[in-house]
């Protein structure tokens, strides 16, 4: 890292989010203090907190980032396929591969999404998912118009399916703590997955 000291501000909240989700793959989010972010940053809590005004704005720059980098990871590995159905696998292991590189992500959405406060960061969660959503049913109804999907498949279910299907496989691998596991296993369970799509 770059001398803290002459960081830009930017800079600065760019480190300060590559620390967060460092530290949420190592202990639980929601114990993640300012004093341990400081700590982490070698900087005092006074000079994080000139570019943050509270730890829920954080926290929702963490989630603002994590939006913008899964999203732009999955929209580029779906521009790149052949087919729709092929843009569904590449999405699917992009979204994998970006879990496996940044393991504290999940453990910070699984957290926000069960908090009872509406934050910021929460409602960023769940826009993220939404969006998400929809992007996968828009792929999904290509699919249906080239005949790769079955036309009676319910797009927004077999979204929800697919989210659901990774957010397994993450959990499984969080409980284990075997992330190269959740890797391993991707290709059979993306296949499964698939084949439920296809026409009879």
């Amino acid at each position: 890292m770059a001398n803290s000291r002459y960081l830009s501000a930017e800079e600065r909240r760019a480190v300060t989010v590559d620390t967060v989700v460092a530290l949420a793959a190592e202990e639980n989010p929601s114990e993640i203090t300012t004093a341990a972010i400081a700590a982490r940053m070698k900087v005092t809590q006074g000079a994080l907190f000139r570019h943050f005004p509270s730890k829920d704005a954080i926290w929702q720059t963490v989630m603002e980032w994590v939006s913008e980098r899964l999203l732009a990871r999955t929209e580029r590995a779906a521009r790149d396929a052949a087919s729709p159905l092929a843009a569904l696998e590449a999405m699917f292991f992009a979204h994998i591969d970006f879990i496996a590189r940044h393991p504290g992500v999940p453990r910070m959405m699984f957290g926000e999404l069960q908090r009872g406060a509406d934050t910021p960061a929460r409602k960023l969660a769940r826009t993220l998912i939404a969006r998400y959503a929809a992007r996968l049913e828009t792929v999904l109804e290509a699919g249906k118009a080239q005949g790769e999907i079955a036309t009676e498949i319910d797009s927004a279910a077999a979204a929800v399916l697919f989210i659901g299907t990774i957010q397994g496989l993450v959990m499984q691998a969080l409980i284990s703590g075997d992330m190269a596991a959740m890797r391993d296993r991707t290709p059979a369970v993306f296949a499964i997955y698939r084949r439920g799509l296809l026409p009879r």
